[in-house]
């Protein structure tokens, strides 16, 4: 597997852009095993560049009675069989300062969520594995604390950071999608990764049967995101990916049917390509004279 500064070069150098995709969460052995085959297949024939991503534990659950994985020791032991068996990189998100060293011996690039991106002990902790990371823009922050965040990185000696949109909160339960962000969070100087799923949740606002609450979402509504995001010339699309979505333990309404990713990934690069999203427009303000 490559040097973490090797991929990250890689990633940034990547045309059109590159993936962080995988199911939200580790159901099985079989299960994620499966879904690397195939996302690998996939992207494969287009040349994209592929991180598969996974978490071994969904710490942020809206209720206790929730599927969260399998946990840290099992989870990793499953994420590195991935690795192994596919030679894939891995992207999986840490909760605690205490988990980072762990996972930086399996995991390419390590994740911080949205709700612990100003987090200065776990950011610093992340940044001392020498992996790469990626910090989710909390659904709170204006564009410009990621600026912050990834000084955070830096400051720890860790040159090898990129920052994610994930959309903003509007209200109690729901959230938007500005694109305006994808293009100031390039004030943070590294890579801008769009996350075209988690951006289209609705916290909280699934009502279940005998009462409580799941997050919902927007599922149909990805493809929208998505292409904003790679018209607008993001580095990365991160999109989480199931082959059964209705049956996914975890934020199924937001994550997108494997069977459709083929036609979806082939309509955004003809868009990247054809936009000049990632070339800053130079606009002259001499007046006109006709």
């Amino acid at each position: 597997m490559e040097s973490p500064v090797a991929l990250y070069n890689q990633l940034k150098a990547a045309e059109p852009f590159f993936l962080l995709a995988g199911p939200n969460v580790i159901e099985s052995e079989e299960h994620i095993l499966k879904m690397a085959k195939h996302l690998k297949n996939v992207t494969s024939t287009f040349g994209l560049p592929l991180v598969f991503k996974s978490s071994f534990d969904k710490a942020n659950r809206t209720s206790s009675k929730s599927f969260r994985g399998p946990g840290l020791e099992e989870g990793l032991k499953i994420l590195e069989k991935v690795k192994l068996t596919y030679d894939l990189p891995i992207v999986t998100d840490v909760h605690e300062s205490s988990q980072c060293e762990a996972v930086g011996r399996v995991a390419d690039v390590i994740q911080i969520p949205a709700f612990l991106c100003r987090q200065t002990d776990l950011l610093v902790a992340a940044a001392k594995t020498g992996k790469i990371i990626n910090i989710k823009k909390g659904q709170f922050c204006a564009p410009s604390v990621m600026l912050n965040s990834a000084e955070k990185v830096r400051l720890a000696g860790n040159q090898n950071v990129m920052v994610c949109e994930r959309g903003t909160m509007f209200g109690y339960n729901d959230l938007i999608v500005d694109p305006r962000n994808l293009e100031w969070m390039r004030e943070a100087n590294c890579p801008v990764v769009a996350d075209v799923t988690h951006s289209l949740q609705q916290p909280a606002g699934k009502k279940l049967e005998g009462g409580g609450v799941a997050s919902g979402g927007l599922r149909e509504l990805i493809p929208c995101i998505a292409r904003t995001s790679v018209a607008v010339g993001v580095d990365g699309i991160f999109m989480e990916v199931h082959d059964n979505p209705l049956k996914a333990p975890v934020d199924g309404p937001t994550q997108w049917p494997l069977h459709h990713l083929e036609e979806l990934l082939e309509e955004l690069i003809a868009i990247a390509r054809v936009s000049k999203g990632k070339k800053p427009f130079k606009i002259d303000l001499t007046p006109y004279e006709d």
